[in-house]
């Protein structure tokens, strides 16, 4: 049996874009042989559509092109995620998380998922009722299980139990001679290399081959790898589809191999993967075609310019380095060395003269205060106005360029810095940003080495470095990925050997900037705990711990 694996990157609530883009991958896997078809989960809205399945059309609609696909489909089953409305008569919520099976021009079975995720990013009890039973469905002499995503990640794989049934044990125990999956799996560091785990322990555990087809694309903050599998009834890895790339391919998964396939590529190359096509996706998907970004000659703005430049080229990349009175001539020269390395245009502003004139202004108001962190914003602000500027005067999506580090303990001004559309990096830690600066030059220099090496500094006062303000970043991140990845209390932080007044520094600025987060860009999410959608905090409150 071949099966076909659509990867595709679907956009969400474009029904016509998403079912061109389906019925193009149904015929690219039909004329390499496929003999049934899978697209991910929710290929036809997109994943996760969220509050759009409440508007009054969007599921009719969603309904429609499911019927336009079904009329479109032949002989070779098409499998497609959709969202189905719940049965008037019965309870709980009014949709489905479903996949249909078309064949022949119609809808012959209607699959619905049964375990419906609502931690982290997901809050999919929110929209969707579960599925009751889990069935096989017969066909061509086989008994095939299919499931979606959550289906398959079970208690095995996960620190404590989520549910109290298993779609997979359900259905080997039915007697199924193949397990399937359509999959919408957002990325984060370590996550492919878990599922490959995971689909090989269950493949080994039920004696039935598996296909694993993933969806791949950004929608908002989440980035979908790909990174489609298939795994022998012996648990071994036939298949790693590449990842971060639209790509179909059809496989025999009834032809075991001995040695599972490799997976490629390192931790820096995946962050970097995934944040050129989480950058080029939000920018398209949101009608833009171009971006423009402040070039401070720093290392954080030098490595989101070489992914903007990547991901939506050379030409579509503005940049502006803007001197203040603290700024070195290295600063500036460095800035324009990365664009001339990357082929993009950088222009230089001075922001010396509206600096001095707003504290001219200020001046009746602040007599006799010495200059503190009040001018070192403003700096910011100026830069954040004139960015603004240049992003409203030629249509850019203007990209911030703050890392988590920085982020995580307010080292950030709102308003200014802050300023822009997209965080490209901003759950990339400090540490992060320099490995995979350092993977980018492993060939040749595209980032000045010197902006690699020199110290990190603001400039925003004479002979700044963010040490000055911060602990050393080694440091300073290994307590947040504790605090706020692992949710470890201060106690439990100091206990492994840190510096008690450091990490009570640390986590008292985490939780005094909440506020701060909350007003941020949206930023794609690399890490397995990103600010913003996994991570919901009150603005308010006095719990320290």
């Amino acid at each position: 049996m071949k099966i076909g694996i659509a990867q595709i990157n679907p956009v969400v609530g474009d029904f016509p874009g998403n079912a061109k883009r389906i019925l193009a991958a149904y015929r690219q896997c039909l004329d390499a042989g496929a003999e049934i078809i899978l697209t991910p989960e929710l290929s036809l809205t997109g994943y996760p559509p969220r509050d759009l399945v409440f508007k009054s059309q969007f599921v009719p609609k969603c309904l429609q092109a499911l019927d336009y696909l079904a009329g479109e489909s032949r002989d070779v089953p098409l499998i497609v995620g959709y969202v189905d409305r719940n049965h008037p008569k019965h309870p709980g919520k009014p949709f489905r998380n479903a996949a249909a099976w078309l064949e022949q021009g119609e809808i012959r079975h209607r699959v619905i998922k049964t375990l419906l995720p609502t931690y982290d990013v997901f809050d999919e009890h929110r929209y969707f009722e579960p599925g009751e039973s889990c069935e096989p469905i017969v066909w061509n002499g086989k008994r095939i299980g299919l499931t979606i995503c959550e289906d398959i990640w079970t208690e095995a794989y996960l620190q404590r139990p989520l549910y109290d049934r298993d779609p997979v044990d359900e259905l080997v125990a039915k007697g199924i001679d193949i397990l399937l999956n359509i999959s919408a799996s957002p990325f984060h560091l370590g996550k492919p290399i878990l599922r490959r785990a995971m689909i090989a322990g269950i493949a080994h555990r039920g004696k039935v081959p598996l296909v694993y087809c993933n969806t791949v694309g950004a929608n908002d903050q989440l980035v979908f790898d790909g990174h489609s599998l298939v795994a022998g009834s012996n648990g071994r890895i036939s298949l790693q589809v590449p990842g971060f790339t639209e790509t179909c391919h059809v496989v025999d998964p009834f032809e075991t191999v001995e040695t599972d396939v490799p997976l490629y590529d390192c931790e820096p190359a995946h962050i970097y993967q995934a944040l050129v096509l989480g950058l080029r996706d939000y920018v398209t998907k949101c009608g833009f075609s171009s971006v423009c970004l402040g070039l401070s000659g720093g290392i954080d703005s030098a490595l989101t310019a070489v992914i903007a430049a990547d991901a939506l080229g050379p030409e579509n990349v503005r940049g502006l380095t803007m001197p203040s009175p603290y700024s070195s001539r290295g600063s500036v020269d460095d800035s324009f060395a990365l664009a001339k390395n990357l082929g993009i245009r950088c222009d230089e502003v001075s922001i010396a003269e509206p600096f001095q004139a707003i504290k001219d202004a200020m001046r009746p108001i602040f007599d006799g205060k010495p200059e503190d962190v009040t001018e070192e914003n403003m700096q910011a602000r100026i830069r954040g106005l004139l960015l603004m500027s240049l992003s409203n005067k030629e249509n850019h999506l203007l990209l911030t360029t703050g890392n988590k580090s920085e982020l995580a303990v307010g080292y950030c001004t709102i308003y200014g810095d802050m300023n822009g559309g997209l965080a490209v990096i901003s759950d990339l830690p400090k540490t992060r940003v320099y490995e995979v600066s350092r993977w980018i030059n492993r060939e040749r220099e595209i980032i000045p080495w010197n902006t690699i090496d020199k110290p990190p500094s603001a400039e925003l006062r004479p002979d700044q470095k963010d040490q000055d303000t911060l602990p050393p970043y080694e440091i300073l991140d290994a307590i947040l990925e504790l605090y706020i990845e692992h949710h470890h209390s201060t106690d439990e932080i100091i206990a492994r050997g840190f510096e008690e007044n450091t990490v009570r520094w640390v986590q008292r600025r985490v939780d005094l900037n909440e506020w701060k987060r909350h007003q941020a860009a949206p930023g794609l999410r690399v890490t397995s705990k990103a600010f913003g959608i996994g991570r919901r905090m009150p603005i308010v409150q006095r719990f320290v711990g």
